[in-house]
């Protein structure tokens, strides 16, 4: 189905380097491509592509000592998909 492919091929230019997350959106769309077809008003209110992109995405950094005395510096992500049933689950 192009729809899913074109779908897949949006989601892989707009988040560079995530093939775990491509390759679980791809099982998932799959599995209920009949309801896609099926259903034409699900691509019309690009249902499936407001269920892949983040509402929001929030990236920070977290500087420690380690054992030796040296500051590191790691970053962080959490990804939040959508809020409409209430506050972010974490």
């Amino acid at each position: 189905m192009t729809y899913i492919h074109d779908t897949i091929s949006d989601l892989k230019r707009t988040s560079p380097a995530q093939s775990e997350f491509y390759q679980a959106v791809e099982e998932v769309l799959d599995s209920i491509e009949p309801l896609l077809e099926g259903t034409p008003r699900y691509q019309q209110q690009a249902i499936i592509q407001r269920m892949i992109e983040p509402e929001r995405q929030i990236m920070f950094r977290v500087p420690w000592m380690d054992d030796n005395g040296e500051i590191q510096v790691n970053k962080g992500y959490r990804i939040e998909f959508n809020s409409a049933l209430g506050p972010y689950k974490g």
